[in-house]
């Protein structure tokens, strides 16, 4: 049996589409709870998010670089308080000597409809440096209520 179980069918309506006994929630079933808890352990790995990046910097835990890959317009025009602006397609060698080899660093972009973070997170990893990506990205740190400062309100 798999995990969508359609054995409940009465067959389908009109239209040809089949009918759902219960929720759509429901109809794939949820996987394995260890099963579940190594695929959020993963995407952990991977990814950190707005709230915990400003609760690490707010607190003085800031043991990872912010790493914004936009343009450098677009970080001028507004970015995270404490990033550091490398856009994606300037993460090579030479521009990381500044940072120990091991020092984690966190990416961001626009927000979710960006795929910046995601180039720049490939990037680091194939310096073989360590990375996770900010998901939210500037979208998501507003969404949250948290502040950006800008060129104009830096200095």
């Amino acid at each position: 049996m798999t995990a969508f179980d359609v054995s409940t069918d009465t067959g389908s309506t009109a239209d040809g589409a089949i009918p759902l006994v219960g929720s759509s929630v429901a109809a794939v079933r949820p996987a394995d709870p260890a099963v579940a808890a190594e695929h959020f352990a993963s995407l952990l790995a991977f990814e950190t998010d707005c709230w915990d990046v400003h609760d690490a910097m707010s607190r003085g835990v800031q043991d990872f670089v912010l790493l914004d890959v936009r343009s450098p317009d677009l970080y001028a025009a507004g970015h995270i308080p404490g990033a550091v602006n490398l856009p994606h397609g300037r993460l090579v060698k030479r521009n990381l000597e500044v940072y120990p080899d091991e020092t984690l660093s966190v990416v961001y972009c626009a927000g979710p409809h960006c795929n910046g973070a995601d180039k720049a997170a490939y990037r680091l990893a194939r310096l073989g440096r360590p990375v996770k990506k900010m998901i939210g990205g500037v979208t998501g740190w507003l969404d949250e209520g948290f502040h950006l400062t800008s060129a104009s309100t830096s200095g």
